[in-house]
């Protein structure tokens, strides 16, 4: 059985990457996922259960990432722990590069390719029924934008994983209240999103989802519950977190950095707790 990782993942390196990868490719969607750096973070060092020297290992924990867009925090997490090299980072974005803009499911550590919102649910809910009818003991974790929950595939997915009673799919909701166009409160309301899924039937918690401690916290209770139910987690987080004027800010949604910028977002760069 694949084993946890117990390696701790600087806040400070994570974002570094980001920054790095956005830097050396010349691309975009720095905002969405430094909103999301501390929940990977501690997902990946306390939680799943995966073996870095075999990906395909038929009995680790799934992490799909509905919210395709972000997938520059994985790249940076699976750089840390030694799946990605130097080099993939350095490439990042370039043509005939291994890692894409979107998460893509033949990237080793990807379990679903995203892009295409409300796609990556669909196939996260399905890796839990297979699961769920073999009887394995394992989990899928699964995470969408609080923009993202526009789409009814999302909702058609939460029922489904309801009506299967998949206790094993684990919903991570980066609740930042931004998608591209402006603030998801203001585009299309859905709060209060904790009420929605517990009206869907999931166990539902909410979390500072930059307070390691917190996250910690709410994922060992959605773990360790033994409710027959799907489990979600409505974490609150701020987009562009980590750098003073990247936060809260949609700007940095499509914005590039500049020579001056990434020095300047190096220089605020610091751990977060």
């Amino acid at each position: 059985m694949p084993s946890i990782t117990n390696q701790f993942l600087s806040s400070i390196n994570l974002r570094k990457n980001v920054l790095d990868m956005a830097k050396r490719g010349n691309s975009v969607h720095i905002g969405c996922a430094f909103s999301m750096i501390e929940l990977f973070a501690v997902l990946y060092e306390k939680f799943v259960a995966m073996d870095l020297n075999d990906l395909s290992n038929p009995q680790r924990d799934l992490v799909c990432l509905s919210k395709g867009h972000g997938v520059m925090a994985i790249y940076s997490c699976l750089y840390e722990l030694g799946v990605l090299a130097e080099e993939h980072l350095h490439n990042y974005f370039a043509d005939g590069s291994l890692l894409k803009g979107l998460s893509d499911s033949h990237i080793p550590g990807v379990e679903v390719s995203g892009g295409s919102l409300g796609h990556g649910i669909t196939v996260a809910t399905g890796y839990s029924l297979a699961i769920h009818l073999k009887q394995e003991n394992r989990r899928v974790y699964c995470f969408v934008g609080d923009g993202e929950m526009n789409e009814g595939s999302i909702w058609e997915s939460l029922l489904f994983a309801a009506h299967w009673k998949l206790k094993n799919f684990i919903l991570i909701v980066d609740a930042n209240d931004f998608q591209a166009m402006g603030r998801s409160s203001e585009v299309l309301n859905c709060e209060s999103l904790k009420e929605k899924l517990t009206a869907f039937n999931f166990e539902t918690w909410e979390c500072d989802g930059h307070s390691r401690k917190e996250i910690e916290k709410t994922l060992t209770f959605a773990t360790e519950s033994t409710v027959p139910k799907p489990k979600a987690i409505v974490a609150r987080t701020v987009k562009g977190k980590g750098v003073s004027f990247m936060e809260d800010d949609n700007i940095w949604h499509y914005t590039r950095l500049n020579e001056d910028t990434y020095q300047k977002s190096l220089a605020e760069l610091k751990e977060i707790k």
